[in-house]
């Protein structure tokens, strides 16, 4: 009985430091989707990590890749924040969003916690019910 008890606490213990996060990781992705949909490339790219900023450069070259790239986020029907969860020290926030098309489409959201907050630095695109195989 004790083990089981022990594992039980052990495992919430481990999830802790990602559950505790999920409500500020949430509205910073949340305020960056806010930006899209109101046209707006330079606040959203003030949520994007430093290694994505010297990337693109500039919020106009940023937008457009989002725009081109990822148009489920640059004007999401619905959004749903699923698990939040630790891999290998980063935290990963996964997002369901809908399009206007009605098509699903699952997304990794890597989160980095800087003096300045929490940073999206990195997207990776899952297969949804609309992608094909």
């Amino acid at each position: 009985m004790r083990s089981v008890l022990f594992a039980g606490v052990s495992v919430f213990l481990l999830a802790f430091p990602a559950v505790a996060q999920k409500e500020p990781v949430t509205a910073v992705i949340g305020s960056q989707f806010d930006a899209f949909r109101n046209n707006d490339a330079e606040t959203a790219f003030t949520y994007a990590s430093p290694n994505i900023r010297r990337i693109f450069g500039s919020p106009e070259r940023f937008g457009a890749m989002v725009r081109q790239g990822y148009p489920m986020v640059w004007r999401p029907a619905e959004v749903r924040y699923l698990d939040l969860r630790e891999v290998a020290g980063s935290l990963w926030q996964r997002v369901m969003i809908t399009d206007h098309a009605g098509v699903v489409h699952l997304l990794d959201y890597q989160m980095v916690n800087l003096k300045s907050g929490w940073k999206i630095n990195a997207v990776h695109l899952l297969k949804g019910q609309g992608d094909s195989v």
